[in-house]
């Protein structure tokens, strides 16, 4: 399938249109103030020599700022602010004079151990923050059509290959993100060096064998240990020589509750090198393991590797963790990553409510990953986990101010989980951003013969099939069923348009009214798609897989309209019995939303223990609520009043406490 660029998308959508703006307008200009008053910008000034100091922050937060400017890029792509072009203009001049004549950039070395490179890989993350240099200049250029970031990130992708290619498996990068750069960086060059550099990166997993690998790591955290005290020592000089230099703090990290054997866990996953994706090579990595963000930025990565080679030897373990995944590790939101100490995947149907990590940025890595595989085999069941994990796992993340956000995302929370404006690892709200400026580009996709709608977001767009078609959405989504798809082909042309059936439809196709110029079409017999063991429900009752997509095949001609109207009943999800805490538990669903319970709505009401009388659920507008929204009203067994509210909504109004599961 052929994918558009988020620029040949134009999004008129009520739901997302508004988040958009918030995001161009208030979001990235945050984020920017945040990066000047945490330091992250002044480490570039400093490396080029324009302003004395000292380098403040991680030894990866060069990657904020690269994220910020990708984001930046983005949003100028198809909303632009001459303000905004200024900041990124600015900003890539810095980089020009921060960036060594060779092409290295990364100021932790460049400042603290001059002519010092490729240090600890696993864990210092040089190539990680190198891989999204790479992607802001791709971005950046696609958007401007500016040659100057495009410039910087090739000198850094050579320099890359330069040190790199025909190199051993000791030589890969802890976490992932520089192939997905290299292969993007690839796809507008067509250089092949940067095609063989991403593909040896990911080739070379887990392919250093136990316990050399181990010894390897622990040999680098004493070098990590060793670094961070000689530049604390540094810091302690420089501040005796400089009285007057007030160092700029990063903000607290974000809170997390953890359990009690959290940080044994976290030791022997690094050892083993699950933690890193480096226990297995790719084509035998088929459950989901370690820190989940890296673990969807290698899927990903793969998946873009198999659309541009054809290797389809690379797609049986793709498909088998995706199954893994949803049947045993993920959330009812969609979420990922069950184990704080981890950032990542624990045990199988280890899914405590409490303890959910479920970072803002793994659901935006899935989004990534099930974009690429919707690609890849056009099965239904990828766009239906995109769609869920776009409206509650990655949509928590920011907040309606565009202002605040969360880090971790759990199901339950009794207090502590708030909105913060930054964090001390603020890698989810510039994330966050240019994944909602590229929304764009995941509505649809289209090849010689026919015409994918994944996402039923309002939209224009112009697609090309057998003729060139326009196409119009409009959408009521998520708050009601009713879609109108206008087709306006340039001549009458016979060709199939693919309409996804979610799977929160309840009964399939029987549950949804289409309807083509007013007529029912003649729609294919289509069963259920395949699942593999069908008898085995999902871990938390949200299943992709009964999502289908529905060919209209017709001789489309202009002024066509197609209608749908999809039930969206109020469902009650069930965890599996393997999942610990849940019995006798419902989590509450209406069309892709999954609503909680927040104490804010519920005053008087100790929400963790109250049981639902599920019976007494219906759904009434709130105009003034959050922007305008429907809500899920109840009550208890006992007659108490109960408000429910879409998940990603809450924490907008101060500390509270929430839930998602209630008993029954």
């Amino acid at each position: 399938m052929d994918e558009l660029s988020a620029r040949q998308v134009t999004i008129s959508d009520p739901f997302w249109a508004a988040r958009l703006e918030v995001n161009s307008s208030r979001a990235i200009f945050h984020q920017w103030g945040q990066l000047e008053a945490s330091g992250c910008i002044d480490n570039f000034r400093v490396a080029a020599g324009e302003k004395d100091g000292f380098r403040e922050g991680w030894f990866f937060a060069d990657s904020d700022a690269y994220k910020w400017l990708d984001a930046a890029a983005r949003i100028q792509a198809t909303q632009p602010d001459p303000t905004l072009d200024t900041l990124m203009d600015g900003l890539v001049s810095l980089l020009e004079q921060a960036q060594d004549s060779d092409g290295y950039l990364f100021t932790y070395n460049q400042i603290h151990f001059p002519g010092t490179r490729w240090i600890n890989l696993m864990i210092e993350h040089e190539l990680y923050c190198h891989g999204h240099l790479i992607e802001a200049g791709v971005s950046h250029y696609q958007a401007t059509n500016k040659a100057s970031l495009l410039n910087i990130a090739h000198k850094a992708a050579d320099r890359v290959t330069a040190d790199f290619l025909g190199k051993g498996p000791a030589y890969t990068p802890g976490h992932e993100e520089i192939e997905i750069a290299l292969l993007r960086l690839y796809r507008i060059t067509g250089h092949t060096p940067y095609l063989e550099m991403a593909s040896q990166f990911l080739e070379q997993r887990g392919r250093k064998p136990q316990p050399r690998f181990a010894i390897s790591l622990i040999r680098q955290f004493s070098s990590v240990a060793a670094r961070h005290q000689f530049v604390s020592k540094q810091r302690q000089k420089y501040l005796a020589v400089h009285p007057g230099y007030s160092p700029k703090k990063l903000p607290p990290g974000n809170v997390a509750k953890a359990g009690h054997n959290s940080t044994l866990r976290w030791i022997f996953s690094e050892l083993n090198g699950q933690y890193l994706q480096q226990h297995a090579p790719i084509r035998r990595q088929t459950i989901p393991v370690g820190h989940s963000v890296r673990f969807g930025y290698l899927e990903t990565a793969v998946a873009m590797l198999y659309r541009i080679q054809g290797d389809r030897t690379l797609l049986p373990a793709m498909e088998k963790a995706w199954e893994w995944m949803v049947t045993r590790h993920m959330y009812v939101t969609g979420g990922i990553g069950s184990v704080p100490g981890l950032e990542g995947f624990g045990s199988e149907y280890e899914l405590d409510s409490e303890f959910a990590y479920a970072e803002t940025c793994a659901a935006l890595a899935s989004l990534f990953w099930n974009w690429e595989m919707a690609l890849i085999t056009g099965e239904a069941k990828y766009s239906d986990l995109f769609e869920w994990q776009l409206y509650n796992a990655a949509a928590v993340g920011m907040g309606l101010s565009g202002e605040n956000y969360l880090y971790n995302n759990p199901l339950t929370c009794k207090g502590g989980v708030t909105r913060k404006a930054w964090y001390a690892v603020p890698c989810c709200p510039s994330n966050l951003s240019r994944t909602w400026a590229d929304l764009g580009k995941y509505i649809y996709s289209s090849d010689k013969d026919s015409i994918w709608i994944h996402q039923y977001i309002g939209s224009k767009a112009i697609l090309q099939a057998s003729v060139q078609v326009n196409i119009n959405i409009e959408s009521g989504l998520p708050w009601n069923g009713k879609i109108r798809i206008q087709i306006e082909p340039s001549t009458a042309a016979e060709f199939n348009i693919y309409l996804r059936i979610p799977s929160w439809v309840s009964n399939g196709k029987e549950s949804s009214s289409i309807k083509v110029n007013g007529e029912t079409p003649n729609l294919p017999i289509h069963p259920l798609p395949f699942i593999s063991n069908p008898t085995e429900p999902t871990a938390q009752g949200y299943d992709p897989r009964l999502s289908l997509y529905l060919p209209i095949q017709r001789l489309w001609s202009p002024g066509d309209l197609i209608k749908l109207d999809f039930d969206m009943p109020i469902t009650l999800r069930r965890a599996h019995p393997k999942v610990k805490g849940h019995r006798d538990k419902v989590a509450v669903t209406r069309g892709p939303l999954v609503y909680c319970l927040e104490s804010t709505d519920n005053p008087g009401v100790d929400i963790t223990s109250v049981r639902l009388e599920a019976s007494s659920l219906t759904t009434e507008p709130a105009p003034d609520l959050l922007g305008g929204i429907s809500i899920l009203s109840g009550q208890t067994v006992e007659g108490q009043s109960l408000t429910f509210i879409p998940y990603h909504l809450w924490a907008n109004r101060g500390e509270s406490q929430m839930t998602v599961w209630v008993n029954t």
